[in-house]
C-alpha cells in the first residue's frame, strides 16, 4: 500500500495552459452574448480616429454567437492579427540568423566578462530600468528587437528565462502603460479631455519610477532566489538552445566580423526608430526591416543559402508558439465585436461608478478600465471608446479630468502586465521563448504590488485635486 504523502501544490501550479486559458475566455465571451444585451455608442470620427459620442448609448437586437460561429472567430482572430503575428516571425528570423553569427553571444559573453559575475545584480537593475526607459519613450511593439538579448544577458548571468522576461518584458510593459508621455494612453486621453498635453507629468512620474524599481528589486531577489537553489526557478524545461553561452566567460571576445553584424543591427533600429516617429511607420515596416537585417546578417557572416535556410526555419519554429497565441487570443475580439458587447460593458460599468463615494469611484475606475483592458487590449481604441464616457461620470462626482485620466492610465498600463488579450505581450514574451501561464506565475505578485502603489497614487490625486 502506498502511504506516501504528495506534496500540496502551489496556487500558480494551478493555472492551466495558456491555449486552455485562452479558450476558456472564447468560451466566456460567447456565454456573454447571450447574457448581456447588445448595445453601442454612436461615433463621430475625429482627426482619423472614431471617437465615442458621450450619451448616445442605445441598445440594439441582441446578436447571440453560435457554437459554429464560435470557432469561426478563431481563423477570423489569425486574419486580424496577421501583422502582430508577422513581426514575431520576423524578430525570430533576424535573431536566429544573429545568433548563428555568434555576433550576440560573443557580444553578451564580453560584456558579461567586463562587468564580472560579481557584478550580475548590479546588470539587471540597471538593464531593467533601460528596458524601461524604451517603453517609456519608444513604445511596445517597436521594442520587440531588443527582447531576445535580455535572454541571452539573463542566461549569461546564471537567471533564466523568466528573469530574462521580467527584466525586458515586464518592464517595457510598465514603462510603456505608466509613461508620462504615452501618446496612445494619456495623449488621447488628453485630447480628449481639453488639457495640454503631457500635463501632470510629475505624479505621473514619480509612479512609474517608483514600479520599475520595484521590478528591478523583484527581479535581483529572483535570481538570488534560483542562484541558491535552482530548483526555484520557474523556467525549469524552457528551450534554451542558441540563446545560452557555449564557452567558458573568460574566452569571449568581439570579432571584426562581429562588430559589423552588430552595427547593421543598430542601423536597424535607428531606420525603425526614425521611421515611426517620423514617417509614422508600423508593424509591415519594422517587419521588412528586421528581414533586411536577418539577410544583410547571413551574407556578412558568409552563411551559404542552406544553412542560411536551415537557420530561418529553426528560428521560426522557436517564436511559432508565441505567434500562433497572438492569432489565437485575437478571437476574443473578434467575438466581442460579434456579439457587440463591449460597449454594454463599459456603458454598465461607468453607470455603477456614479453612485460610488469618491475615493472608492476612483479605484473603481482603475480596476473598471483593468475589467475593459481583457475586452479592448488596445490603449488607444480603450481610450476612445471608455474616456467620452469616463470623463463627463468622474465630473459628476468630483473628479478633476486628469484623475480620470490617470485612473485609465493605471487600469490599462497595470493589467497589461497579466492580459492574455494583449498581442504585444504573447509576442514579446514569446522571443524569450516564455508561455503566458509561466509568466502569470512570476509577474503576478508585481502585478498585485504595483496595483497598490497605483492606488495610494489616485488617493494622493484625489486629495491634491490632481490637475
Amino acid at each position: 500500500m502506498n502511504t506516501s504523502i504528495q506534496p500540496k501544490k502551489k496556487w500558480y501550479e494551478h493555472i492551466p495552459h495558456a491555449v486552455v486559458i485562452i479558450f476558456l475566455i472564447i468560451v466566456f465571451v460567447t456565454i456573454l452574448s447571450y447574457i448581456i444585451p447588445a448595445g453601442e455608442f454612436k461615433r463621430m470620427l475625429l482627426d482619423g480616429r472614431n471617437r465615442v459620442i458621450p450619451n448616445s448609448y442605445t441598445t440594439i437586437p441582441n446578436t447571440p454567437i453560435g457554437f459554429l460561429d464560435m470557432f469561426k472567430a478563431i481563423p477570423l482572430g489569425f486574419k486580424a492579427a496577421i501583422e502582430v503575428m508577422f513581426v514575431v516571425f520576423a524578430g525570430g528570423i533576424m535573431f536566429g540568423i544573429m545568433e548563428r553569427t555568434k555576433a550576440i553571444e560573443n557580444a553578451v559573453g564580453t560584456f558579461v566578462k567586463i562587468l564580472g559575475q560579481e557584478r550580475k545584480y548590479l546588470a539587471v537593475v540597471i538593464m531593467t530600468f533601460i528596458y524601461g526607459a524604451l517603453g517609456v519613450f519608444v513604445g511596445y511593439e517597436h521594442n520587440i528587437a531588443m527582447v531576445p538579448i535580455a535572454a541571452v544577458v539573463a542566461l549569461a548571468l546564471g537567471g533564466d528565462l523568466l528573469l530574462a522576461a521580467g527584466i525586458s518584458v515586464g518592464a517595457i510593459t510598465i514603462g510603456f502603460g505608466l509613461s508620462p508621455i504615452n501618446p496612445y494612453t494619456v495623449g488621447v486621453g488628453h485630447k480628449i479631455a481639453e488639457l495640454p498635453l503631457f500635463s501632470g507629468a510629475l505624479l505621473r512620474s514619480i509612479l512609474c519610477f517608483s514600479a520599475l524599481s520595484f521590478l528591478a528589486f523583484y527581479n535581483v531577489r529572483y535570481l538570488k532566489k534560483i542562484t541558491e537553489n535552482p530548483e526555484k526557478s520557474l523556467g525549469k524545461g524552457l528551450n534554451i538552445d542558441g540563446i545560452s553561452l557555449s564557452k567558458p566567460i573568460s574566452a569571449y571576445k568581439i570579432t571584426t566580423n562581429n562588430w559589423l553584424v552588430i552595427s547593421v543591427f543598430v542601423i536597424g533600429l535607428a531606420a525603425i526608430l526614425y521611421g515611426v516617429f517620423n514617417l509614422k511607420w508600423y508593424l509591415n515596416e519594422i517587419s521588412a526591416v528586421f528581414l533586411m537585417v536577418a539577410v544583410a546578417a547571413g551574407i556578412i557572416g558568409k552563411m551559404n543559402t542552406t544553412v542560411f535556410s536551415e537557420t530561418l526555419l529553426k528560428s521560426v519554429a522557436y517564436v511559432a508558439p508565441g505567434a500562433f497565441m497572438v492569432g489565437f487570443a485575437t478571437t476574443i475580439k473578434v467575438l466581442l465585436e460579434m456579439g457587440h458587447i463591449s460597449d454594454t460593458i463599459s456603458f454598465q460599468l461607468s453607470e455603477l461608478l456614479k453612485d460610488l463615494p469618491l475615493y472608492v469611484s476612483a479605484v473603481g475606475m482603475a480596476l473598471s478600465q483593468s475589467f475593459i483592458n481583457f475586452f479592448i487590449p488596445s490603449g488607444s481604441g480603450q481610450a476612445l471608446a471608455t474616456l467620452p464616457v469616463m470623463i463627463p461620470s468622474g465630473e459628476v462626482i468630483g473628479l478633476t479630468r486628469q484623475t480620470t485620466i490617470l485612473a485609465f492610465q493605471i487600469g490599462d498600463g497595470v493589467s497589461n502586465l497579466i492580459n492574455p488579450t494583449l498581442g504585444g505581450l504573447i509576442a514579446m514574451l514569446s522571443m524569450c521563448r516564455v508561455s503566458i501561464d509561466r509568466w502569470f506565475r512570476f509577474i503576478f505578485p508585481v502585478a498585485i504590488t504595483i496595483f497598490i502603489f497605483s492606488t495610494i497614487t489616485l488617493v494622493i490625486a484625489v486629495l491634491t485635486s490632481y490637475q
